[in-house]
């Protein structure tokens, strides 16, 4: 069943009263518990919160602004239509532009009916930075600028999410030299904003907000950048199934090496999971099959604030990152261990030779194929002249 199918017949098709619609609602439940950090014990409350939200069906408008829709997409793919349709009956998503059935003048009806009813209870979501160079004319849906749109639906919201590195942070409008004046969502608007960074937000993180609400009534512990810490509280690096290949010293070097063909660290090649805070590793995209790294390609960071000018060029390497043991430079270990133990510096002398070595054997080996081929495409060629 595609998302589309869904959405046409999620408010006809009392899913949660279904049998196999309600072990995968339990499903769903026990994933939220996951996430949010609560105990098997709390699935019931979960369950008995969704139900209830079932009957009253909150409000949500979700607006697009400088995006790519991508957040959209991510939704629409949580871990299974059945998923997605469940949270979709625990709320009512009376606009977004995307999916919704209206067009042009009805579908503006449909909101501004929306803000009337539900004043001061409407969960704003927000996709898309926005633009305020030119009086904002770089956005504008049905002849009005993003900054008048929020403008006018903030005097209704009890609270805005930005969802995506864009609204969360301004993401790459932001970018240097940011010809739009794209501005994160908090810089627009004065009411509280959760930010739900991703390049694109993990479709469970979006859902567990909305679960999180429903069940304690409140908004979740956010961060300093307003990232709720169910899903940002841990490095990428902590959770990442690489990670016994970079406290070994084991590096791919490059994209095609033995390293990167045996799932060594992307580190080398630029991945900056070590300085970026999302659940991507433990909350994987695809009913969880995968996730960048795991396809092979380095963290690029895209969680975190103005990732597009901090982490470029994206296949460097870190040069220093916050932390100890092979989280730092050598040099800065080896100043720590020296006020330490003899006994420390030595280990980090037996520690930076092995990974010295394992670098130097794999370049050899890199080299000693290139040599081979090289040799080979030669005496092939030598063979084709004498003929």
């Amino acid at each position: 069943m595609s998302a589309l199918e869904v959405l046409n017949g999620f408010d006809n098709s009392h899913f949660l009263e279904d049998e196999t619609g309600r072990r995968e609602f339990l499903k769903f439940c026990g994933r939220m518990a996951v996430l949010l950090g609560l105990a098997e014990s709390a699935i019931p409350q979960v369950e008995a919160a969704l139900q209830e939200a079932a009957q009253r069906r909150p409000s949500v408008i979700w607006l697009e602004f400088q995006d790519c829709a991508g957040n959209s997409e991510s939704f629409l793919r949580a871990d299974g239509p059945s998923a997605g349709q469940a949270l979709l009956e625990a709320v009512s998503l009376d606009y977004h532009e995307t999916i919704m059935a209206a067009a042009g003048e009805r579908a503006e009806e449909a909101r501004q009916k929306a803000l009337e009813e539900n004043s001061g209870e409407i969960i704003v979501v927000v996709e898309g930075s926005i633009p305020t160079a030119d009086n904002g004319v770089y956005c504008t849906v049905a002849g009005k600028t993003a900054q008048q749109i929020l403008e006018e639906i903030e005097p209704h919201a009890a609270a805005f999410v930005a969802v995506g590195t864009c609204a969360s942070f301004g993401g790459l409008p932001m970018a240097r030299p940011n010809p739009t004046g794209a501005v994160a969502l908090e810089r627009v608007v004065d009411k509280p904003v959760i930010n739900l960074p991703g390049c694109p937000a993990n479709p469970d993180v979006i859902m567990g907000l909305l679960v999180h609400n429903l069940v304690f009534g409140r908004l979740p512990e956010l961060d300093r950048q307003k990232r709720p810490l169910f899903a940002y509280g841990k490095r990428i690096h902590d959770t990442c199934e690489r990670r016994p290949h970079y406290d070994a010293g084991q590096f791919a070097l490059h994209f095609d090496d033995y390293g990167a063909r045996q799932g060594f660290c992307l580190y080398k090649l630029g991945c900056k999971g070590p300085e970026t805070y999302n659940v991507c590793a433990s909350m994987r995209w695809n009913q969880n099959a995968s996730w960048p790294v795991k396809a092979g390609h380095p963290c690029i960071g895209c969680s975190e604030e103005a990732f597009w000018d901090r982490f470029t060029p994206f296949y460097e390497r870190l040069p220093n990152v916050a932390g100890f043991g092979v989280e730092q430079s050598a040099d800065d270990i080896g100043k720590v261990l020296v006020g330490v133990t003899a006994a420390g510096l030595a280990a980090h002398g037996i520690y930076a030779w092995a990974v010295r070595r394992s670098d130097r054997r794999t370049a050899e080996r890199t080299a000693a194929e290139q040599a081979a081929r090289e040799k080979a495409i030669r005496e092939a060629e030598g063979e084709g002249g004498e003929e």
